[in-house]
């Protein structure tokens, strides 16, 4: 891992929703100062958590089916980090987020993922 993957609606099932790890998904557009803001911190952090988390954004402007699929989400305004689990929302961020605050959020939501592949774990059985 380590990189930012880019992701559309055509292959969100299978880099989301199908992702056997903790996945944040920064929702974004090109037109937008706090996205423009926020990218660099974004990959810095991908690095710094590789393999750990998978770490995916989505141009919700880039084409009308990922406009859809934010929609479908509830992303009202970008950016907004979206944490699943499981294929499962978990947890989100909306605006800016400063690099510190980021991480600890995901290490936050690191430990939510531990207790959703441990619920996940037990239903399977």
């Amino acid at each position: 891992m380590g990189t930012v993957l880019d992701v559309n609606a055509g292959d969100w099932e299978q880099e989301v929703l199908e992702s056997d790890i903790l996945t944040v998904v920064d929702f974004w557009h090109d037109r937008c100062p706090w996205c423009l803001r926020l990218n660099p911190i974004f990959n810095e952090v991908a690095e710094e958590y590789e393999d750990k988390i998978k770490f995916v954004k989505v141009n919700v402007l880039e084409t009308a089916a990922n406009r859809e699929l934010a929609v479908r989400h509830g992303i009202m305004s970008t950016p907004t980090l979206m944490f699943f689990c499981e294929g499962r929302p978990v947890g989100q961020a909306l605006g800016f987020v400063p690099k510190e605050h980021l991480k600890k959020l995901i290490d936050d939501m690191l430990e939510k993922h531990r207790e959703c592949m441990k619920q996940s774990t037990e239903l399977e059985t």
